[in-house]
């Protein structure tokens, strides 16, 4: 016998379940790369996440082959900007300031697809999303001009707000360019490439002394649970619930990214990093409620991107 007015609530408690656990997994990136960064360098380590996870979603890019058939030059400069870049620099960040930075910065990445939108493809902002852009831009001037926690993290903050521009392009260019091709076999496609691409960089930057058990936990982590198995469960939820309900996980990773830091690593949640937080994540939310209004097909660009 069925239950319907049961069943429903059961699904939509499973879905607010899936998007808090995603939201752990990849604010639990930051924390991994703070662990791995300074013993690994941000090559090797971005090396080892971008194998890894390509080596998860391998099997979702054999049965989509065909279909990517003369298109390897493309899937090559989208995984440029959609990982090799992105990755590198917010591991160079997470090796010289707190977890939490790199997690705040991650946050622009929606607010940077409405702008990008906007410079390449003359999509219309509206009054809403330009008022969230202006708060997300107070809350980088606040993330990159305080210190934190006694260090001077100007830099670091300012290459995890460059990797989140590298996203929102790499959102927009797959929007324009690669629509109606399978997710997850894309995502897995620019993470060969971009495996292949950082491959020099890591070799010749490859730690000459072992690094930790910790180190090489935490980069295991971050590729194979962060990087391959997250890709594949975000994009089953895009399949699911669409992109405007994934795109709330936005929310969830720089809380979970900043609470993994303190729970684990001792690292505080400075005032400055508070502000900025608040200013970032209203400018998302503000964003998303104006995203709402346009047809679905039109969102998938605002959340393809929500990891470090």
């Amino acid at each position: 016998m069925n239950h319907p007015t049961h069943a429903a609530p059961a699904r939509e408690g499973l879905v607010y379940l899936e998007l808090f656990v995603l939201g752990a997994i990849w604010g639990g990136s930051f924390l991994f790369m703070r662990v791995a960064a300074p013993v690994f360098g941000a090559a090797p380590l971005v090396e080892l996440r971008l194998a890894c996870g390509a080596l998860v979603l391998l099997p979702f890019l054999w049965p989509a082959r065909r279909a990517l058939t003369g298109r390897w030059p493309l899937l090559a400069a989208i995984g440029l900007l959609n990982s090799a870049l992105p990755f590198l620099l917010f591991a160079w960040a997470a090796a010289r300031a707190p977890a939490g930075i790199g997690a705040i910065a991650n946050s622009m990445t929606a607010l940077f697809a409405v702008l990008v939108g906007w410079w390449m493809f003359g999509e219309h902002i509206g009054a809403r999303r330009s008022l969230g852009l202006l708060a997300g831009m107070v809350g980088v001037v606040v993330l990159v001009g305080a210190p934190s926690a006694g260090m001077d993290i100007g830099w670091a903050a300012t290459a995890g707000v460059a990797g989140a521009l590298c996203y929102a392009i790499a959102a927009n260019l797959v929007r324009r360019h690669l629509a109606g091709l399978p997710s997850t076999a894309l995502a897995a496609a620019t993470l060969v490439c971009s495996t292949l691409l950082v491959a020099p960089l890591a070799a010749w930057q490859w730690p000459r002394t072992t690094p930790s058990a910790a180190a090489w936990l935490s980069a295991l982590l971050l590729g194979v649970l962060c990087t391959g198995i997250a890709y594949a469960f975000y994009f089953r939820l895009l399949e699911r619930i669409g992109p405007t309900r994934a795109a709330t996980v936005t929310y969830l990773v720089p809380l979970f990214g900043v609470g993994w830091a303190w729970a684990l690593l001792g690292e505080p949640l400075t005032p400055p990093m508070a502000i900025a937080g608040l200013f970032i994540l209203g400018g998302v939310a503000l964003s998303q409620s104006a995203v709402r209004r346009r047809p679905p097909k039109d969102e998938l660009a605002l959340c393809q991107r929500a990891d470090g």
